[in-house]
């Protein structure tokens, strides 16, 4: 499946840190934004394939990282994406722990969405 647009979803200079610590910690990995409620607006990032994709996803974008030698797959709720069809993702790294079962919660730090709308 070929992403919908690179240009949908960036990560920090502080989130790509992140993943080049979590890349040499666990391999491949993948990030998935859900519609639901909780962490919502934080994607969770898991070992590439861990996270079950089917039609009720989509896949955004896959993110190159300097260091990473695969590209990082970003998918989205198909619910979600079709919220968010006009704003631009940005991966943000921020103090604290969120709840669920993304790989960065045992650094003291969590992958946060922020946003930005964008032209049609």
């Amino acid at each position: 499946m070929s992403p919908v647009g690179e240009a949908a979803v960036e990560l920090t200079d502080a989130a790509a840190e992140l993943v080049r610590r979590l890349r040499r910690a666990h391999g491949p990995l993948m990030f998935h934004q859900s519609g639901g409620c909780c962490d919502g607006s934080a994607p969770m990032c898991y070992r590439d394939g861990e996270f079950r994709t089917g039609g009720s996803d989509v896949l955004l974008a896959s993110l190159r990282v300097d260091g990473v030698v695969e590209p990082v797959p970003f998918w989205i709720s198909r619910s979600q994406y079709e919220v968010w069809a006009h704003t631009r993702l940005i991966v943000d790294v921020v103090e604290g722990r969120g709840s669920g079962f993304s790989l960065e919660a045992p650094e003291g730090v969590r992958f946060l969405i922020r946003s930005r709308l964008v032209d049609a």
